[in-house]
C-alpha cells in the first residue's frame, strides 16, 4: 500500500467528522490492490461491511467479483473498492449530504493516493454524487465520463439492484463492465 493510503487509512479509523460514528462498528475504509488503475465506488458500507470492516462483503460483492473476473479478467487483489462514506447510515438509509461533505475530505484524499485511471461507480447514489447530478443510473450508465482531467468514470448499477433485478439489468451491468475494460485498454 502507498505510504500516502496507509497514513490516510490510520488518521480516519477514529473518525468522529458526523454523527455516524457513534453508531458505526468500525470504519470502512476500502480493499484491494491500492496500485490498480480501476476503482469501483459504492455508497455505504451495508451490516454486513460495517461488522468485517470491508466494503462489498456480501451476497453485492460476491457478484461484484464474479463479474469483474468474468468481463474485465480482475479477481479482488487486481482493483480496489470503497465507498462514498466509509461508515453505515442506520438501516441503511441513503447518506445526508452532510455525512457526504464530512466524508468528502477522506474520499477526495484517499482516490488522490489511488491516482486510478477508471472509476466504476455502483448504482444510482455513487454515480449521482460523483458526477454531481440528479440524473438517475437508468440514464447515466452506458457512458463514459471525464470525471478528472485524467480519470474516466464509468456507472454501472449496484450489484443488489442486479440481484433483485432481471436478466436485462445483469446484461447491462456487464456490458458497462466491458466499457471499463475497454477504457483501461487505451
Amino acid at each position: 500500500m502507498p505510504a500516502d493510503l496507509a497514513e490516510i487509512q490510520a488518521a480516519c479509523k477514529d473518525c468522529t467528522r458526523c454523527d455516524l460514528a457513534a453508531s458505526r462498528t468500525q470504519v470502512v475504509f476500502g480493499r484491494g490492490d491500492p496500485l490498480s488503475d480501476l476503482v469501483f465506488v459504492g455508497e455505504a458500507p451495508g451490516a454486513e461491511e460495517d461488522a468485517q470492516g470491508f466494503p462489498f462483503v456480501g451476497r453485492s460483492g460476491k457478484l461484484l467479483d464474479r463479474l469483474v473476473l468474468e468481463e474485465i479478467g480482475l479477481d479482488r487483489d487486481g482493483f480496489f473498492v470503497m465507498n462514498t462514506l466509509m461508515c453505515r447510515p442506520p438501516g441503511n438509509r441513503d447518506p445526508l449530504p452532510h455525512e457526504l461533505d464530512a466524508c468528502r475530505g477522506w474520499f477526495d484524499s484517499k482516490l488522490a493516493a489511488l491516482d486510478p485511471k477508471v472509476i466504476v461507480t455502483l448504482g444510482n447514489f455513487a454515480s449521482k454524487a460523483l458526477l454531481e447530478t440528479s440524473t438517475g443510473i437508468t440514464k447515466l450508465r452506458g457512458q463514459t465520463y471525464d470525471w478528472r482531467p485524467t480519470v474516466k468514470l464509468v456507472p454501472t448499477f449496484h450489484p443488489a439492484a442486479v440481484l433483485r433485478g432481471n436478466a436485462e439489468a445483469m446484461a447491462a451491468m456487464r456490458a458497462d463492465l466491458v466499457r471499463a475494460k475497454q477504457v483501461l485498454a487505451r
